[in-house]
């Protein structure tokens, strides 16, 4: 056992970038660097399992971690494999790059894949306190954030299919989804992914030092309305869709809420 939290996240740097390095070499053969978001998911669901299995805290903390994480990764990752990697060009967003970046693309991206071995390892770290936790059992709150877990894995679950469904009727091309939970948030997948990191902080909470653990929902928060999330989306979503406008001015874009009516 490894009862060293600054040892621990070192073997999961160690993880997450060798992961990334591989990954990267992968872009370099294949000139394709939508992938990296896999390797984020993926590479968060093996740390969890890693980090269960060499820490010192009681086995229920660390089956729940395993389980929960590790669950979570991998339906997030074979998610973002099967809709934007297999049989699709690569992203827009890393086309855009690649192009900015020319021949020095290469080198850049390593850097970029570098800096996702990174998030990983700064979104794995209520995992890791989450393991040390020696108390016995799971008390009332461990059991509420994994009931939060289960709302918040459901809810991204059927935003993706809603979203997939909406997309694969021919009549919809070009108009924004406005079914089920896209009806009540502009990015139900998004605040779901929220909530899955508040359920992992609530966990969190009872362990040593487990307040700790606020910084992955609030780091998320950061990257999904300052950085790459939704302003991005939405950037692109204006310039692609004529109805976008009228779902922004009528659809909350963030907490699930009911829908403004239309003007006129």
């Amino acid at each position: 056992m490894i009862d060293s939290y600054g040892l621990l996240l070192g073997i999961g740097a160690a993880i997450a970038c060798g992961l990334m390095a591989l990954l990267w070499l992968l872009q370099v053969r294949i000139r394709d660097a939508s992938h990296v978001d896999v390797g984020w998911a993926g590479g968060l669901a093996i740390l969890a399992v890693v980090y269960a299995i060499l820490a010192p805290g009681d086995p229920a903390h660390r089956v729940l971690v395993a389980v929960l994480g590790g669950l979570w990764g991998t339906r997030l990752a074979l998610y973002l494999l099967l809709s934007r990697v297999i049989g699709k060009e690569e992203d827009g967003r890393y086309q855009t790059l690649r192009a900015k970046w020319g021949d020095g693309a290469n080198a850049r991206f390593f850097v970029f894949f570098q800096a996702q071995a990174g998030f990983v390892i700064v979104f794995s770290i209520p995992f890791a306190l989450i393991v040390f936790d020696r108390s016995h059992g799971l008390g009332l709150l461990e059991w509420i954030g994994a009931a939060l877990w289960v709302v918040a894995v459901s809810g991204e679950l059927l935003a993706d299919w809603q979203l997939s469904r909406w997309r694969k009727d021919p009549a919809n091309r070009g108009k924004t989804a406005r079914t089920g939970l896209w009806n009540h948030s502009r990015h139900p997948n998004y605040f779901c992914e929220w909530l899955n990191w508040v359920a992992f902080l609530l966990i969190a909470l009872t362990a040593p030092h487990g307040w700790i653990a606020v910084e992955a929902p609030a780091f998320l928060l950061f990257l999904l309305f300052k950085v790459t999330g939704i302003p991005a989306t939405e950037g692109q979503a204006v310039k692609s869709r004529a109805d976008y406008a009228d779902y922004q001015r009528e659809v909350s874009v963030f907490v699930p809420w009911f829908p403004k009516k239309p003007r006129g």
